[in-house]
Protein backbone atom coordinates (compact mmCIF):
# COMPACT_ATOMS: atom_id res chain seq x y z
CA UNK A 1 0.00 0.00 0.00
CA UNK A 2 2.89 2.00 0.55
CA UNK A 3 4.13 1.97 -2.79
CA UNK A 4 0.82 3.03 -3.88
CA UNK A 5 0.44 6.07 -2.38
CA UNK A 6 4.58 6.63 -2.78
CA UNK A 7 3.69 6.15 -6.72
CA UNK A 8 0.36 7.98 -7.07
CA UNK A 9 2.01 10.88 -4.72
CA UNK A 10 4.91 11.08 -7.33
CA UNK A 11 2.77 10.93 -10.39
CA UNK A 12 0.37 13.73 -9.33
CA UNK A 13 4.35 15.94 -8.92
CA UNK A 14 4.99 15.15 -11.89
CA UNK A 15 2.01 16.15 -13.73
CA UNK A 16 2.54 19.67 -11.85
CA UNK A 17 5.47 20.04 -13.15
CA UNK A 18 4.21 19.26 -17.15
CA UNK A 19 1.63 21.65 -16.59
CA UNK A 20 3.63 24.15 -15.52
CA UNK A 21 5.83 23.24 -18.20
CA UNK A 22 4.13 22.94 -21.50
CA UNK A 23 1.77 25.51 -23.34
CA UNK A 24 2.11 27.63 -25.93
CA UNK A 25 5.60 28.57 -24.51
CA UNK A 26 7.48 25.53 -23.23
CA UNK A 27 9.60 25.81 -20.52
CA UNK A 28 12.34 23.42 -19.41
CA UNK A 29 11.19 21.19 -16.32
CA UNK A 30 14.68 22.60 -15.14
CA UNK A 31 13.45 25.93 -15.63
CA UNK A 32 10.27 25.63 -14.03
CA UNK A 33 11.90 24.63 -10.80
CA UNK A 34 14.68 27.13 -11.03
CA UNK A 35 12.59 30.06 -11.29
CA UNK A 36 10.40 28.59 -8.52
CA UNK A 37 13.29 28.14 -6.24
CA UNK A 38 14.40 32.12 -6.69
CA UNK A 39 10.59 33.32 -5.98
CA UNK A 40 9.74 30.92 -3.20
CA UNK A 41 13.25 30.08 -1.84
CA UNK A 42 15.28 33.35 -2.68
CA UNK A 43 18.21 31.11 -4.81
CA UNK A 44 20.09 32.77 -7.63
CA UNK A 45 18.04 32.74 -11.02
CA UNK A 46 20.28 30.65 -13.84
CA UNK A 47 21.44 33.34 -16.04
CA UNK A 48 19.63 31.57 -19.36
CA UNK A 49 16.47 32.34 -17.90
CA UNK A 50 14.50 35.49 -19.53
CA UNK A 51 12.94 38.04 -17.33
CA UNK A 52 9.67 37.14 -19.53
CA UNK A 53 9.68 33.44 -18.70
CA UNK A 54 9.61 34.16 -15.24
CA UNK A 55 6.81 36.19 -15.86
CA UNK A 56 4.94 33.78 -17.87
CA UNK A 57 5.44 31.08 -14.95
CA UNK A 58 5.31 32.66 -12.00
CA UNK A 59 2.35 35.04 -12.82
CA UNK A 60 0.34 32.83 -15.29
CA UNK A 61 1.00 29.50 -15.27
CA UNK A 62 1.94 28.41 -12.12
CA UNK A 63 -1.22 29.64 -10.20
CA UNK A 64 -3.55 28.25 -13.18
CA UNK A 65 -2.22 25.03 -12.34
CA UNK A 66 -2.10 24.79 -8.67
CA UNK A 67 -5.74 26.52 -8.49
CA UNK A 68 -6.85 23.40 -11.16
CA UNK A 69 -5.27 21.01 -8.57
CA UNK A 70 -6.50 22.31 -5.83
CA UNK A 71 -10.06 22.50 -7.33
CA UNK A 72 -9.66 18.76 -8.36
CA UNK A 73 -8.71 17.74 -5.25
CA UNK A 74 -11.71 20.23 -3.65
CA UNK A 75 -14.16 18.45 -6.00
CA UNK A 76 -12.69 14.68 -5.58
CA UNK A 77 -13.15 15.07 -1.71
CA UNK A 78 -16.44 16.31 -2.04
CA UNK A 79 -17.93 13.51 -4.48
CA UNK A 80 -16.10 10.30 -2.17
CA UNK A 81 -17.80 11.32 0.77
CA UNK A 82 -21.15 11.66 -1.32
CA UNK A 83 -20.59 8.79 -2.86
CA UNK A 84 -20.07 6.96 0.80
CA UNK A 85 -22.82 8.86 2.55
CA UNK A 86 -25.68 7.99 -0.13
CA UNK A 87 -23.93 4.66 -0.86
CA UNK A 88 -24.29 5.66 -4.30
CA UNK A 89 -20.76 5.46 -6.98
CA UNK A 90 -23.26 7.79 -9.30
CA UNK A 91 -23.72 10.26 -6.05
CA UNK A 92 -22.25 14.00 -6.33
CA UNK A 93 -22.33 17.50 -4.66
CA UNK A 94 -24.53 18.27 -8.36
CA UNK A 95 -26.71 15.23 -8.04
CA UNK A 96 -28.31 17.30 -4.98
CA UNK A 97 -28.33 20.72 -6.51
CA UNK A 98 -25.35 22.96 -5.38
CA UNK A 99 -24.07 23.54 -8.91
CA UNK A 100 -27.77 24.40 -9.76
CA UNK A 101 -27.53 26.62 -7.13
CA UNK A 102 -24.22 28.13 -8.06
CA UNK A 103 -25.13 29.34 -11.03
CA UNK A 104 -28.51 30.81 -9.76
CA UNK A 105 -25.83 32.86 -7.43
CA UNK A 106 -23.60 33.75 -10.45
CA UNK A 107 -26.52 34.76 -12.53
CA UNK A 108 -27.42 37.33 -10.71
CA UNK A 109 -23.68 38.81 -10.75
CA UNK A 110 -23.21 38.15 -14.63
CA UNK A 111 -26.55 39.20 -16.11
CA UNK A 112 -27.74 41.82 -13.58
CA UNK A 113 -24.61 43.11 -12.49
CA UNK A 114 -25.22 42.88 -8.81
CA UNK A 115 -22.53 44.53 -6.70
CA UNK A 116 -22.13 43.57 -2.83
CA UNK A 117 -20.56 46.65 -0.90
CA UNK A 118 -16.89 45.53 0.67
CA UNK A 119 -16.32 42.37 -1.20
CA UNK A 120 -16.30 43.77 -4.69
CA UNK A 121 -14.15 41.98 -7.26
CA UNK A 122 -15.74 38.70 -5.13
CA UNK A 123 -19.14 38.93 -5.97
CA UNK A 124 -19.18 36.39 -8.17
CA UNK A 125 -17.65 33.71 -5.86
CA UNK A 126 -18.93 34.86 -2.75
CA UNK A 127 -22.82 34.57 -4.29
CA UNK A 128 -22.01 31.91 -6.25
CA UNK A 129 -21.04 29.92 -3.16
CA UNK A 130 -23.62 31.46 -0.67
CA UNK A 131 -26.48 30.22 -3.41
CA UNK A 132 -24.96 26.89 -3.78
CA UNK A 133 -24.68 26.00 -0.11
CA UNK A 134 -28.14 27.75 0.25
CA UNK A 135 -29.86 24.98 -2.46
CA UNK A 136 -28.34 22.68 -0.88
CA UNK A 137 -29.33 23.08 3.00
CA UNK A 138 -32.97 23.89 1.70
CA UNK A 139 -32.96 20.58 -0.59
CA UNK A 140 -31.71 18.66 2.96
CA UNK A 141 -34.51 20.04 4.95
CA UNK A 142 -37.61 19.43 2.16
CA UNK A 143 -35.73 16.10 2.85
CA UNK A 144 -35.94 15.75 6.31
CA UNK A 145 -39.53 16.72 6.34
CA UNK A 146 -40.62 14.48 4.08
CA UNK A 147 -38.62 12.05 5.80
CA UNK A 148 -37.55 12.13 9.33
CA UNK A 149 -35.04 9.30 8.65
CA UNK A 150 -33.71 11.28 5.87
CA UNK A 151 -33.26 8.06 4.13
CA UNK A 152 -30.37 8.36 1.08
CA UNK A 153 -33.17 8.10 -1.73
CA UNK A 154 -35.65 10.66 -0.50
CA UNK A 155 -32.00 13.12 -0.25
CA UNK A 156 -31.17 12.19 -3.90
CA UNK A 157 -34.89 12.71 -5.44
CA UNK A 158 -35.31 15.67 -3.44
CA UNK A 159 -31.97 16.99 -4.73
CA UNK A 160 -32.32 16.55 -8.12
CA UNK A 161 -35.89 17.79 -8.25
CA UNK A 162 -34.99 21.10 -6.86
CA UNK A 163 -32.08 20.96 -8.94
CA UNK A 164 -33.85 21.00 -11.79
CA UNK A 165 -36.59 23.70 -10.44
CA UNK A 166 -33.47 25.95 -10.06
CA UNK A 167 -32.29 25.63 -13.26
CA UNK A 168 -35.30 26.64 -14.83
CA UNK A 169 -35.03 29.59 -13.25
CA UNK A 170 -31.51 30.27 -14.16
CA UNK A 171 -32.63 29.23 -18.06
CA UNK A 172 -35.35 31.87 -17.70
CA UNK A 173 -33.30 34.75 -16.09
CA UNK A 174 -30.47 34.29 -19.14
CA UNK A 175 -33.22 34.11 -22.25
CA UNK A 176 -34.92 37.45 -21.09
CA UNK A 177 -31.16 38.92 -20.83
CA UNK A 178 -29.72 37.57 -24.26
CA UNK A 179 -26.95 40.19 -24.07
CA UNK A 180 -25.25 38.57 -21.09
CA UNK A 181 -26.33 35.00 -21.67
CA UNK A 182 -22.87 34.13 -23.65
CA UNK A 183 -20.78 35.53 -20.74
CA UNK A 184 -22.91 33.21 -18.45
CA UNK A 185 -22.62 30.25 -20.40
CA UNK A 186 -18.86 30.68 -20.66
CA UNK A 187 -18.65 30.76 -16.75
CA UNK A 188 -20.99 27.46 -16.24
CA UNK A 189 -18.44 25.39 -18.59
CA UNK A 190 -15.60 26.12 -16.03
CA UNK A 191 -12.39 27.88 -16.61
CA UNK A 192 -9.36 28.40 -15.26
CA UNK A 193 -7.82 30.70 -17.59
CA UNK A 194 -6.88 34.52 -15.95
CA UNK A 195 -7.16 33.48 -12.66
CA UNK A 196 -4.07 34.55 -10.31
CA UNK A 197 -2.47 33.79 -6.92
CA UNK A 198 -5.55 35.81 -5.11
CA UNK A 199 -7.96 32.45 -5.75
CA UNK A 200 -5.16 29.80 -4.83
CA UNK A 201 -4.45 31.61 -1.91
CA UNK A 202 -8.32 31.59 -0.80
CA UNK A 203 -9.59 27.94 -2.32
CA UNK A 204 -6.10 26.32 -0.97
CA UNK A 205 -7.27 26.79 3.09
CA UNK A 206 -10.78 25.55 1.86
CA UNK A 207 -9.43 22.22 0.58
CA UNK A 208 -7.02 21.75 3.39
CA UNK A 209 -9.19 22.52 6.27
CA UNK A 210 -11.97 21.30 4.40
CA UNK A 211 -10.15 17.55 3.90
CA UNK A 212 -8.86 17.39 7.60
CA UNK A 213 -12.57 18.66 8.78
CA UNK A 214 -14.09 15.57 6.21
CA UNK A 215 -11.08 12.77 7.22
CA UNK A 216 -12.21 13.57 11.35
CA UNK A 217 -15.62 11.48 10.46
CA UNK A 218 -13.94 8.41 8.40
CA UNK A 219 -14.48 6.05 10.89
CA UNK A 220 -18.48 7.08 10.53
CA UNK A 221 -18.35 7.28 6.94
CA UNK A 222 -16.73 3.30 6.90
CA UNK A 223 -19.64 2.44 9.27
CA UNK A 224 -22.27 3.63 7.27
CA UNK A 225 -20.90 1.92 4.02
CA UNK A 226 -21.94 -0.84 5.78
CA UNK A 227 -25.77 0.02 5.54
CA UNK A 228 -27.61 2.60 7.72
CA UNK A 229 -29.11 0.15 10.15
CA UNK A 230 -25.60 -1.88 10.61
CA UNK A 231 -24.81 2.25 11.35
CA UNK A 232 -26.93 2.77 13.82
CA UNK A 233 -26.04 -0.32 15.84
CA UNK A 234 -22.40 0.78 15.74
CA UNK A 235 -23.46 3.58 17.78
CA UNK A 236 -23.52 6.61 14.90
CA UNK A 237 -25.97 9.39 15.02
CA UNK A 238 -27.03 9.09 11.53
CA UNK A 239 -28.86 12.39 11.04
CA UNK A 240 -26.26 14.40 12.64
CA UNK A 241 -23.58 12.51 10.69
CA UNK A 242 -25.67 13.27 7.33
CA UNK A 243 -25.80 17.31 7.70
CA UNK A 244 -22.63 17.74 9.22
CA UNK A 245 -21.03 15.65 6.31
CA UNK A 246 -23.30 16.86 3.39
CA UNK A 247 -23.09 20.64 4.40
CA UNK A 248 -19.18 20.63 4.46
CA UNK A 249 -19.21 18.53 1.11
CA UNK A 250 -21.47 21.26 -0.20
CA UNK A 251 -19.05 24.29 1.08
CA UNK A 252 -16.35 22.67 -0.09
CA UNK A 253 -18.11 22.33 -4.02
CA UNK A 254 -19.37 25.62 -3.49
CA UNK A 255 -16.77 27.40 -2.69
CA UNK A 256 -14.62 25.71 -6.09
CA UNK A 257 -17.75 25.96 -8.29
CA UNK A 258 -17.73 30.13 -7.43
CA UNK A 259 -14.21 30.55 -8.28
CA UNK A 260 -13.67 28.25 -11.33
CA UNK A 261 -17.37 27.74 -12.71
CA UNK A 262 -19.43 24.19 -13.14
CA UNK A 263 -16.68 21.36 -13.69
CA UNK A 264 -18.35 18.31 -13.23
CA UNK A 265 -17.41 14.51 -13.59
CA UNK A 266 -13.93 14.98 -11.59
CA UNK A 267 -16.09 14.05 -8.08
CA UNK A 268 -16.75 11.03 -9.71
CA UNK A 269 -13.73 9.67 -11.39
CA UNK A 270 -11.54 10.17 -9.05
CA UNK A 271 -12.87 8.74 -6.09
CA UNK A 272 -14.01 5.61 -8.03
CA UNK A 273 -10.78 4.96 -9.33
CA UNK A 274 -9.33 5.62 -5.57
CA UNK A 275 -11.47 2.94 -4.45
CA UNK A 276 -10.07 0.91 -6.81
CA UNK A 277 -6.08 1.21 -5.75
CA UNK A 278 -6.76 2.09 -2.69
CA UNK A 279 -9.55 -0.36 -0.95
CA UNK A 280 -12.81 1.28 0.54
CA UNK A 281 -11.04 2.58 3.78
CA UNK A 282 -11.72 6.00 4.27
CA UNK A 283 -8.35 7.27 5.78
CA UNK A 284 -7.15 6.75 2.19
CA UNK A 285 -9.72 7.43 0.47
CA UNK A 286 -9.97 10.79 1.04
CA UNK A 287 -6.50 12.68 1.18
CA UNK A 288 -6.01 10.53 -2.00
CA UNK A 289 -9.41 11.30 -3.85
CA UNK A 290 -7.40 14.83 -3.16
CA UNK A 291 -4.94 13.62 -4.65
CA UNK A 292 -5.59 11.82 -7.68
CA UNK A 293 -8.21 14.63 -8.54
CA UNK A 294 -6.10 17.15 -8.50
CA UNK A 295 -3.53 15.52 -11.12
CA UNK A 296 -6.46 14.49 -12.92
CA UNK A 297 -7.82 18.32 -13.23
CA UNK A 298 -4.04 19.50 -13.84
CA UNK A 299 -4.11 16.69 -17.06
CA UNK A 300 -7.92 17.66 -18.35
CA UNK A 301 -6.60 22.09 -17.95
CA UNK A 302 -3.22 21.28 -20.12
CA UNK A 303 -5.82 19.36 -22.25
CA UNK A 304 -8.01 22.75 -22.40
CA UNK A 305 -4.86 24.58 -23.33
CA UNK A 306 -2.90 22.51 -25.86
CA UNK A 307 -5.11 20.69 -28.45
CA UNK A 308 -6.25 23.73 -29.86
CA UNK A 309 -4.17 26.13 -29.27
CA UNK A 310 -3.54 28.95 -29.34
CA UNK A 311 -7.22 28.99 -29.07
CA UNK A 312 -8.77 27.02 -25.41
CA UNK A 313 -11.44 24.52 -24.75
CA UNK A 314 -13.57 25.12 -22.08
CA UNK A 315 -11.93 22.50 -19.16
CA UNK A 316 -15.82 21.65 -18.21
CA UNK A 317 -15.74 20.27 -21.83
CA UNK A 318 -13.04 18.05 -21.67
CA UNK A 319 -13.87 16.38 -17.76
CA UNK A 320 -17.11 15.87 -19.84
CA UNK A 321 -15.42 13.74 -22.82
CA UNK A 322 -13.68 11.81 -19.97
CA UNK A 323 -16.67 11.40 -17.55
CA UNK A 324 -19.41 10.64 -19.39
CA UNK A 325 -18.26 7.21 -20.96
CA UNK A 326 -17.19 6.55 -17.49
CA UNK A 327 -20.29 7.54 -15.48
CA UNK A 328 -22.37 5.23 -18.34
CA UNK A 329 -19.63 2.29 -18.07
CA UNK A 330 -20.36 2.49 -13.99
CA UNK A 331 -24.04 2.76 -14.25
CA UNK A 332 -24.52 -0.61 -16.83
CA UNK A 333 -21.72 -2.40 -14.90
CA UNK A 334 -23.98 -2.11 -11.66
CA UNK A 335 -27.25 -3.16 -13.59
CA UNK A 336 -24.92 -6.14 -14.89
CA UNK A 337 -23.91 -7.14 -11.37
CA UNK A 338 -27.12 -6.60 -10.46
CA UNK A 339 -28.52 -9.24 -12.74
CA UNK A 340 -25.92 -11.67 -12.17
CA UNK A 341 -27.03 -11.54 -8.57
CA UNK A 342 -30.79 -11.90 -9.60
CA UNK A 343 -29.59 -15.18 -11.42
CA UNK A 344 -27.87 -16.66 -9.10
CA UNK A 345 -30.60 -16.42 -6.39
CA UNK A 346 -33.09 -17.42 -8.73
CA UNK A 347 -31.16 -20.82 -9.02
Amino acid sequence: MKTKIFITISAALVILVLGVSLGSVNIPPGDVLGIIGHEVLGLRLPPDIKPATVTILWNLRLPRVLLAFIAGGALSVSGAVMQSLLRNPLASSYTIGVSSGASLGASFVILYGAAIPIIGAFALPFMGFIFGLGTILIAIALASRLDKSMENNTIILVGMVFSLFVNAITTLMAALSKEQMQRLITWQMGSFSMKDWQAVYILAPVLLLGTAFIAHFDKELDMMTFGEDQAKTMGVNLKSVKWTLLVSSAAITGSTIAFVGVIGFVDLVAPHIVRKLFGSSHRLVIPMSAVLGGAFMVVCDLAARTVVSPSELPVGAVTALIGAPFFAYIYFSRRASRGVGRRAKKR
